[in-house]
């Protein structure tokens, strides 16, 4: 896709704006705040219309934001699933090592990511090379570029790093993860949109984009199920996408049904594509519990969205493409040629690069992560879910143990009214949670 949007950009010019308006007033200059509201009042006026113009209808129809119709143009079942599930019946067995494998995995992509989140490849090479460690990365960054700045108001810099690390610091994405199992815990499987609302009063103190949003409305009064449209530009953003996890989580081997959770949660945020990257990754991690190949897993999570949307043809091409990426530097090089131009925090681009890391990195989970964590972009998101998919596939046995030693069985949170999550205790409460759904859903 090609964006209109050309250099200079609005933000540069409005920027040169307000340095030379600052310049003429400090110089004495007459008509210098007129100038600047008549300014502010035609840019208001343009993104008025820019709001109001009409998208494409054939395309609309083929990416639809209401479940039934999604459903209506997914692609016909993948061999193997019966009414959407890969199991004949629930394995405890399988499923703990497989989970604790997931998370734990999960949990070293996104720690791994979050203190170099949005540098670019060349970037993190540099301080590779400044730190003396391998790139891309095979353990934990041992500094931080911004030690004593705290994420989320939560967690210092340096405790992200190898050596400082206590218990996994706080991120978004594994806080959404946290408060999904909240969501189910409190009100079941036959959880609404409403109910995901409710809970994101109750303990979200922290959002991003999409989601920041979303909150700003519920907290204004809007319904839940409007939330997500009123003054959002972020509607196919990778926000929804981080939250895939939870939902896998509890309906394991079943991507049909994971799915259907991750819509529910994803309503309240995004729209169209941005609602598609949670539902297909839901699918393809709860995918990844019963198959040993996770590009297998990737496969059949395309089967639960529109065939014919545009994060469908995304994928599809990831897919085709893939075998050839051997390197970070080649997954980031196609994916900035074929998404020239959009932006570092979008679904599709950023699934793109989820998959290569998968390709890249096969079974082997410090290869997946640490090639996947250099591409770039928004590399906390995508190793977090790449690292989710291949530690499902190989389970606990398959994460090295440097990943993990410093977790110390603590898993941090911005949730409100919550402590310090037990790893020990997730694990058993997801679990409660998908017996549960896999007996009675």
């Amino acid at each position: 896709m090609s964006y209109p949007i050309k250099s200079p950009t609005i933000g540069d010019i409005g920027w040169q704006f307000r340095l030379f308006a600052e310049l003429k007033h400090e110089q004495g200059a007459k008509g210098v705040d007129r100038a600047f509201a008549k300014a502010c009042g035609d840019v208001q006026r343009a993104l008025n219309k820019l709001k109001k113009m009409p998208v494409d209808k054939q395309l609309l129809a083929r990416e639809p934001s209401d479940l039934p119709t999604i459903l209506k143009l997914r692609p016909r079942p993948g061999k193997g699933l019966r009414d959407g599930k890969l199991w004949a019946k629930f394995d405890p067995k399988q499923y703990a090592t497989r989970l604790e494998g997931a998370i734990l995995a999960r949990a070293a992509g996104c720690t791994l990511g979050a203190i170099v989140e949005i540098y670019s490849p060349q970037r993190m090479e540099e301080l590779a090379k400044l730190m003396k460690v391998d790139f891309p990365p095979t353990d934990y960054w041992p500094q931080a570029a911004s030690p004593f700045s705290k994420r989320y108001g939560m967690s210092w810099g340096y405790e992200y790093t190898r050596g400082q690390m206590d218990g996994i610091p706080v991120d978004d994405d594994l806080v959404y993860t946290q408060l999904g199992l909240l969501i189910m815990e409190e009100y079941g499987p036959n959880f609404t949109v409403a109910d995901v609302g409710a809970a994101w009063l109750k303990y979200l103190q922290y959002a991003c984009t999409a989601e920041e949003i979303a909150l700003r409305n519920l907290k204004a009064g809007v319904p839940a199920l409007k939330v997500a449209e009123k003054d959002n530009p972020y509607l196919e953003w990778i926000g929804a996408d981080i939250r895939a996890d939870p939902w896998a989580y509890m309906a394991p081997a079943w991507p049909q049904k994971a799915a259907e959770f991750a819509y529910r949660d994803a309503y309240i945020s995004h729209r169209r594509n941005g609602i598609y990257g949670e539902m297909f990754f839901a699918a393809a991690e709860a995918a990844a519990f019963a198959v040993d190949d996770p590009i297998e897993a990737i496969e059949i999570g395309l089967g639960q969205i529109p065939k014919a949307c545009r994060l469908a043809a995304d994928v599809k091409w990831a897919l085709k493409v893939g075998p050839k990426i051997k390197n970070h530097k080649a997954g980031r090089a196609a994916v900035d040629k074929r998404f020239a131009g959009m932006h570092a925090v979008h679904t599709n681009n950023n699934a793109c690069l989820t998959i290569f890391g998968l390709f890249i990195g096969g079974k082997d989970v410090t290869k997946v992560i640490g090639h996947t964590v250099a591409m770039g972009l928004d590399n906390d998101c995508t190793a977090a879910t790449a690292g989710s998919i291949v530690g499902a596939v190989v389970g606990k046995k398959g994460v090295p143990k440097h990943w993990t030693r410093q977790f110390n069985n603590k898993m941090h949170t911005f949730l409100i009214g919550q402590k310090t999550f037990m790893i020990d205790d997730v694990l058993e409460r997801f679990a409660a949670q998908a017996q549960r759904i896999w007996k009675k859903c």
